[in-house]
């Protein structure tokens, strides 16, 4: 049908060509032809009439109708003439045959000329002829030459048609044929034809072509086969549970592995919804997963629980890659038994939300469980208590006794606690010594409160770890949700406030969170950018308190006393600095400054008459003893020339609880290189006697709450702090210990020191601390001789 339909607009096309050529060349034949014919009669037509008027002459000069008629007639005998008429010019004569010029044919062609006479006057018009030319003869006369021309043509054209449609057939329609049958061939059968044709034209360049094409294609074809049996044995070799889904997510194809893996057969799950292995519990998650048809783009990844042929449940991480091609989806997935690393990391994440060393939630397990807590009450209603909680005096434990005792000290509080609180209350430890309680309830306040005083019940009681009573109090902080914070680091942050409020107020108790507390926390801010400004812009400075000989009433040294002095607010509470900068760990930086800066003035006073000799006595912090404090110390002591014996470095009680061969080294090693050690505030602390056995003190500072004391109004107080201050002076004499009062603010007290055989004393009855420059002019307005 096609090659018909072929031949059949082949022959249109060519007899469509030769009408659009022919028809115009017969136009141009007949009209040629027509406009030979008319000029042939026109030109026959003139011919007779200028034949015609020279015989005409001379009887129309002499009238003679007779002969005019005969030439007339002869005229009018010509086949072309259809009518004749001679007139004479006066209109004497007149002659027209037939009887009107132009009636036989009104649509001939007029011809005239004039008729001319030669007489013996010269030549004269005697008259006109006219003739009338037939139409018909005006018309193109088709003669035997015409009809055999056309004859010719004709016949040229349909042999050239004819062989036209012949080569057609022969060189198109039939390779056309053979290339058709050959393509019906292969889309019929599948297997690839070839063109039985062979020429060297344009038809056999397409047979070849498209021979080589078929060969092409079906070296192809056998590639794709051999690389589809390799995919699909790859497919199925490769050692992961692999399948397909379609747009409806049923099973399109699943891998041997996945068969192994799952226990079923291809033909029971090819065509089902890959959701029905799925437990209920995770399948709607599977279903909500993200699909993105994106080509190469790995969809949502999601983990759930597939069941096998046998009825086991297993973890499965499914990872799935589509794309769209000819608006087909295209998925691969892959299935991975995730069962034992699900398990390690709900273990693992257990672990990371644990502390290893308690069992409680550690510091991101709390702030996790607290924000929880917190989303949930904000969604539900009620309240929440956060109790933060300090342990006081565990550092010298675990200092002291070492680590491993005090590891077993936390794991014991830890129990307390935990055996305090209700079952949905969340229990963890911050880090150190710092222990945290999450308590959700109605009335939280009044929860908080009650669990607070058991827990610090359970926290006083002795713990006995290696044959050790040790003795523990804990500092409790309590603030609200949602009353007092909005956010879990708030309620933590309000409740560490609070806890360290109830620790500068005596520790071992339980304080509830007051704005007020939120003021003293910009307070501390403010205090530690006072101390980074002073440390920057040499703010602070050291004072001096001198020391008197009380029985000889001459000053024996100074004691060196920080001062931060600002510009704009002036003297700054140091009580409040030292405290801010022990928290900080600032008070390392400023003891150096104020040490050097003391040790400058000792040099500048040493060089008044009869104060060579004076020493220096300055505090060091429990947090600025380290190996490297003997080095500096002696370092600034080089630079001013003044000798270890002059310097005398006062420590309290907690320098000396840590009691680790570290403070043990540092004191021998500054008492080694002579300078000298005293012990201050004697008396306050725990076992202070000890202390004097065991390390090298030189001097001990009787305590000024013992000074007030002695001027007491209850004569019962005055005499029990007389008799222990003569127990420690002897001591102290025993010891060959110097023993120096502090707080000496009257008469009385100075006198009652002096009746006691203390031989130093200090305070404001004495002398102030003060700077160098006053302390110089009152020293030389008095010496040579400063008495008390």
């Amino acid at each position: 049908m096609n090659s018909h339909s072929v031949e059949s607009r082949f022959i249109l096309i060519v007899a469509s060509t030769l009408l659009l050529l022919i028809a115009p060349l017969f136009v141009l034949f007949f009209y040629l032809s027509n406009e030979r014919a008319y000029r042939d009669v026109v030109d026959h037509g003139r011919a007779l009439l200028k034949a015609n008027s020279l015989a005409l002459g001379k009887p129309l000069w002499d009238f003679d109708q007779e002969s005019v008629r005969q030439i007339a007639n002869t005229i009018l005998a010509d086949r072309s003439v259809g009518a004749v008429r001679v007139h004479e010019i006066s209109g004497g004569l007149d002659v027209r045959l037939p009887d009107s010029v132009g009636g036989t044919d009104p649509e001939g062609l007029l011809l005239s000329t004039p008729i001319l006479y030669h007489s013996v006057d010269g030549i004269k018009t005697v008259g006109s002829l006219e003739i009338t030319i037939r139409r018909r003869e005006l018309l193109a006369y088709f003669g035997i030459d015409d009809a055999v021309y056309i004859g010719i043509f004709l016949f040229s054209i349909l042999i050239i048609t004819a062989a036209a449609i012949v080569g057609n057939r022969l060189m198109v329609t039939r390779p056309l044929l053979r290339l058709t049958h050959a393509i019906e061939a292969t889309r019929r059968l599948g297997s690839r034809h070839l063109v039985d044709w062979v020429s060297a034209d344009e038809m056999g360049t397409l047979a070849a072509n498209f021979n080589e094409m078929q060969a092409r294609l079906a070296q192809e074809e056998n590639d794709l086969k051999r690389a589809h049996a390799k995919t699909t044995r790859i497919y199925n070799l490769t050692p992961a549970k692999l399948y397909s889904v379609d747009d409806d997510d049923r099973l399109t194809a699943v891998s041997d592995y996945w068969l192994l893996a799952t226990g079923y057969d291809r033909s029971s799950v090819i065509g089902r919804p890959f959701a029905d292995f799925l437990d209920e519990t995770t399948r709607g998650i599977y279903e909500s997963r993200g699909r993105d048809a994106t080509v190469g783009v790995e969809s949502g990844n999601v983990t759930v629980k597939f069941r096998c042929a046998d009825g086991r449940l297993i973890d499965v991480l499914i990872k799935e890659v589509q794309a769209v091609e000819a608006g087909e989806t295209l998925s691969l997935a892959v299935m991975t038994d995730v069962t034992e690393l699900k398990t390690t990391e709900e273990r693992n994440h257990v672990q990371a939300i644990t502390d290893h060393l308690t069992g409680l939630l550690n510091r991101p397990g709390f702030e996790t469980a607290l924000d929880h807590a917190i989303r949930q009450t904000a969604e539900n209603g009620g309240e929440l208590a956060c109790l933060l909680i300090d342990l006081d005096r565990f550092k010298p434990i675990n200092d002291n006794l070492g680590h491993a005792v005090g590891d077993d000290v936390l794991r014991q509080i830890a129990g307390r606690i935990r055996a305090q609180v209700r079952s949905d209350d969340k229990v963890g430890r911050l880090g150190g010594d710092e222990f945290v309680v999450l308590i959700p309830a109605a009335n939280a306040k009044k929860a908080a409160l009650q669990t607070s005083k058991r827990i610090a019940s359970a926290c006083a009681e002795p713990i006995f770890v290696d044959g050790n009573r040790l003795s523990l109090s804990a500092s409790i902080g309590i603030s609200l949700y949602p009353s007092q914070a909005k956010t879990g680091a708030e309620l933590l942050q309000k409740s560490d406030l609070a806890m360290y409020a109830r620790k500068h107020n005596g520790k071992n108790g339980t304080k509830l969170f007051d704005p007020v507390m939120a003021s003293l926390a910009q307070e501390r801010l403010k205090i530690e950018r006072y101390i980074e400004t002073g440390l920057s812009e040499d703010w602070f400075e050291a004072y001096l308190q001198p020391i008197f000989d009380l029985d000889s009433g001459r000053v024996a040294g100074f004691e060196a006393l920080m001062r931060l002095n600002h510009p704009d607010h002036g003297l700054l509470p140091p009580a409040d600095i030292i405290r801010v900068a022990e928290e900080t760990g600032s008070i390392k930086k400023i003891g150096a400054r104020v040490f050097e800066k003391a040790v400058a003035h000792l040099a500048r006073l040493s060089a008044l008459p009869g104060l060579e000799d004076t020493y220096l006595a300055v505090n060091v912090s429990p947090l600025q003893f380290s190996a490297e404090l003997p080095a500096t110390t002696f370092a600034v002591l080089m630079q001013w020339g003044i000798t270890p014996s002059r310097i005398v470095i006062e420590i309290t009680e907690a320098v000396l609880m840590h009691h680790s061969p570290d403070v043990r080294e540092v004191l021998e090693a500054m008492s080694a290189s002579g300078l000298k050690i005293a012990l201050d505030d004697f008396g306050t602390g725990y076992s202070s006697l000890s202390y004097l056995l065991h390390f090298p003190v030189d001097t001990i500072k009787i305590d000024q709450s013992f000074t007030r004391s002695l001027t007491d109004k209850d004569e019962a107080i005055r005499k029990r702090v007389r008799m222990l201050v003569t127990g420690i002076n002897t001591v102290a004499h025993e010891l060959h210990c110097r023993i120096i009062a502090e707080g000496i603010e009257t008469e009385e007290q100075l006198k009652e020191l002096r009746s006691m055989g203390v031989g130093f004393g200090q305070g404001f009855y004495l002398g102030r601390p003060q700077p160098v420059d006053t302390i110089e002019a009152e020293l030389q307005r008095t010496l040579p001789r400063s008495t008390v």
